[in-house]
């Protein structure tokens, strides 16, 4: 005699409450793209964090700009010693933009017209520092290459280099 039993009694007991509607069928929650919450409050607080870290990384950067000071000529007989320099390819020249003039660059927000102070060893410039408005000096940061020109990398000391003010984007 055959006796017709309740599906719910044939399956496995640990199938039961995870939510099978037969055997083998799953049933899905539907996908919410909506932010819960919690996510939302987590997401705000992340963003809270990064701008913190963004504005404490670009204040110190400005202090550290704002402490420059002009390179100080040596007490002792230095083949190094600072010295007033203009003589840079600045972006309104048509030969800054020529990659086959070897000579030092300069891209800054005040091309050649305000001071600039360089240290150089055997003719190869090795530090510079340029005035802003104010006349405070501020150190320019040297290129790994000097953009655009491609021949002068070669040469001892590397040659002419490219010299950017700190912060400058130029086009900005």
């Amino acid at each position: 005699m055959l006796v017709a039993l309740p599906i719910s009694t044939l399956m496995p007991i640990s199938t039961l409450n995870c939510g099978l509607d037969s055997p083998g069928h799953v049933r899905r929650r539907p996908y919410s793209r909506q932010m819960t919450k919690p996510r939302m409050r987590h997401f705000a607080q992340a963003a809270v964090v990064a701008a913190s870290v963004a504005a404490v990384t670009l204040g110190s950067t400005a202090i550290a700009q704002a402490q420059d000071e002009w390179p100080p000529i040596p007490p002792y007989p230095s083949p190094s010693v600072p010295f007033d320099n203009s003589n840079f390819l600045t972006p309104e020249n048509p030969n800054y933009w020529n990659p086959f003039v070897n000579q030092d660059r300069l891209t800054s927000p005040f091309g050649t017209s305000t001071r600039i102070v360089c240290t150089a060893f055997h003719g190869v410039l090795t530090g510079c520092w340029q005035a802003d408005q104010y006349g405070n000096p501020h150190k320019l940061i040297r290129l790994q290459a000097n953009v655009p020109n491609v021949s002068g990398s070669g040469l001892p000391g590397g040659g002419p280099g490219h010299f950017v003010y700190p912060g400058f984007i130029p086009g900005s």
